[in-house]
């Protein structure tokens, strides 16, 4: 039956046509944004998911960031407790060598004293970003910890972790070569002359001996502190790119099949508009039935 009220074919034609236009401009957010899932709406699952995702990625980012401070403060630390143990070793090797009969003890002394000041400056000059590991460390505060992760627990708890560096004030065992207390506590305050007995230069070499044990232990607490950073900054960086790409996975768009949809949908979309067309003639078929 034919009608001129009711075109089923023009209608079937318009359907099919609207279908592929909804299509094509979808393809074409897609090719335009670079993503499939931008918003709930195109996959909710997927979208709730690599937005978590993509919210720890930010965080461990952070905190990488966060972690490069921290480590070149460590590092600095390090560095300078490093320098003041060879100055250290110098003093007990130069220390040691006044031990032995017919030495010029003054002579001795004025290295010792000269020792004692370069590892003061060293330690001086140990800070970084205003924060000297070497000068602030008290009986109460023996540590430092640096924030280097977030984790998630299963009911979306986060959580800090951390890296623990130990300290120890060096300034308490070189001393202030100015103040000259003469009383063996620190380096600077070890002080040999022509009249001192072979027990007092024992004693002050046993001294400068442990005060180097424990500067040397300050070194390795440093050097293994400034390691643990660099291991969690690495880690932190897998971590993020792992992330990433397990978002981009999910929402990322893959560029070449949508290049060959584009290509199929503009065809169907000149067909399904070529179709409309003809279907639109066929009232005009029915004016040959009155001729």
């Amino acid at each position: 039956m034919s009608s001129i009220n009711t075109n089923n074919s023009a209608m079937n034609a318009l359907a099919t046509l609207r279908g592929v236009n909804s299509n094509l401009n979808q393809t074409q957010d897609r090719i335009s944004t670079g993503l499939k899932v931008s918003s709930g709406k195109d996959n909710a699952a997927y979208f709730a998911i690599s937005e978590t995702m993509k919210g720890e990625s930010g965080m461990n980012k952070a905190v990488n960031e966060s972690l490069t401070l921290a480590k070149n403060s460590v590092s600095t630390a390090r560095l300078g407790a490093e320098t003041v143990q060879d100055l250290a070793q110098q003093f007990v090797d130069r220390l040691a060598f006044a031990q032995n009969e017919g030495v010029d003890q003054e002579s001795v002394q004025k290295e010792l004293t000269a020792l004692a000041s370069e590892m003061k400056t060293a330690l001086d000059q140990s800070g970084f970003n205003g924060q000297n590991l070497l000068t602030t460390a008290t009986p109460a505060r023996t540590e430092i910890s640096f924030v280097s992760g977030v984790s998630r627990a299963s009911d979306a708890t986060l959580s800090l972790t951390s890296v623990t560096v130990n300290l120890t004030d060096l300034e308490a065992l070189v001393g202030d070569p100015a103040a000259n207390a003469a009383d063996d506590s620190t380096f600077a305050d070890i002080q040999i002359t022509n009249a001192s007995t072979t027990a007092e230069l024992e004693a002050s070499l046993s001294a400068a001996q442990g005060f180097l044990e424990d500067i040397t232990a300050a070194a390795t607490d440093l050097g293994i502190g400034e390691k643990s950073l660099e291991n969690q900054q690495e880690f932190l960086t897998k971590l993020t790119d792992n992330l990433d790409t397990g978002v981009g996975a999910m929402v990322d768009a893959n560029m070449e099949e949508e290049a060959a949809r584009l290509q199929a949908l503009q065809v169907q979309q000149q067909l399904a508009s070529q179709s409309l067309s003809i279907a639109n003639q066929a009232p005009q078929n029915i004016l040959s039935l009155f001729r």
